[in-house]
């Protein structure tokens, strides 16, 4: 089974390490070289840091690497394909451009899913002349860590591709969980507003952003924080999905707070950007809260 996986971000790259550390030929695909160039360099990282604590091997490694194919041209990378993995921005109409060429370029039998957080599947299967192929798999990061993927069957995703996904991501050494296409499917659904609540908490002073994450870690034995985790995601990402969920549901209970607005507008959208709730420029992994936020 040959696979296309379209963005090489820090999803994209993920999603293409693990298919081809479990033995598929990858196509990795991205407008831009630079970022191409840079994905690989991080799977080499990735592996790296895997050999060091010994459970791959160099010549692992290599066969690794030697499985995946860069392309800049999506309709080149995705001849002949059997699945592909589109892993671009969560951006609605950019995803529904690509699906549009997806369909186009692929051959019929072809299955496009999409790694998508909270996008509609039905809405991205609508562009294809092929609805029934169209699936979710959304991917946690880091993704060569993480063991979910999340299923998403849109409303004409058929029985048997739902199955095919299914026993594809366990040959991954994954646990799928298959959820039905409404706004932010499980994770997100569930995920988002927590979040926001955080946020929240800190916009109209309940504690400061060191007491919300440490409530939230040790009373509640979450690994990281809520509002470190929010900036891990990237906190444009979580405004993005606190408006799927605000406008899918009509509900006001996901009306993102304003505090996350203004820091999105700002550009303050987290480690990606070097700062969020806390500050990443100082080159250590310790958390330091930004300066906005400091009592």
């Amino acid at each position: 089974m040959n696979i296309a996986v379209i963005g090489s971000g820090t999803m994209g790259n993920g999603i293409a390490h693990v298919f081809a550390q479990n033995s598929f030929q990858v196509s990795l695909i991205d407008i831009s070289q630079d970022s191409l160039s840079r994905a690989l360099a991080t799977i080499g990282k990735n592996l790296d840091r895997m050999v060091t604590k010994g459970t791959l091997t160099e010549d692992q490694k290599a066969e690794t690497l030697s499985r995946i194919t860069t392309f800049t041209d999506m309709k080149a990378g995705v001849q002949n394909v059997d699945l592909v993995v589109e892993a671009a921005t969560e951006n609605v109409d950019l995803k529904l451009e690509i699906f549009r060429n997806l369909d186009a370029f692929t051959k019929p039998e072809c299955i496009l899913a999409s790694n998508t957080s909270s996008i509609s599947i039905t809405k991205i299967a609508s562009v294809t002349q092929r609805p029934d192929k169209v699936i979710g798999m959304h991917f946690m990061n880091p993704v060569p860590v993480m063991k979910l993927v999340e299923v998403i069957r849109g409303y004409s995703t058929s029985d048997a591709v739902t199955s095919q996904i299914l026993d594809l991501s366990k040959q991954l050494g994954k646990i799928p969980a298959e959820a039905n296409d409404y706004p932010g499917f499980v994770a997100n659904r569930i995920l988002m507003p927590m979040i926001n609540e955080a946020i929240y908490s800190l916009f109209e002073g309940v504690a400061g952003v060191e007491e919300i994450d440490t409530i939230m870690k040790l009373g509640m034995a979450h690994p990281m924080g809520p509002l470190q985790l929010a900036d891990f995601i990237g906190l444009d990402v979580c405004l993005s999905i606190l408006r799927v969920l605000h406008d899918g549901f009509g509900n006001p209970k996901y009306a993102p707070c304003p505090l996350l607005v203004n820091m999105v507008q700002a550009g303050h959208k987290g480690v990606k950007s070097g700062q969020g709730f806390y500050s990443y420029t100082h080159g250590t992994k310790d958390l330091i809260v930004a300066d906005g936020f400091k009592k």
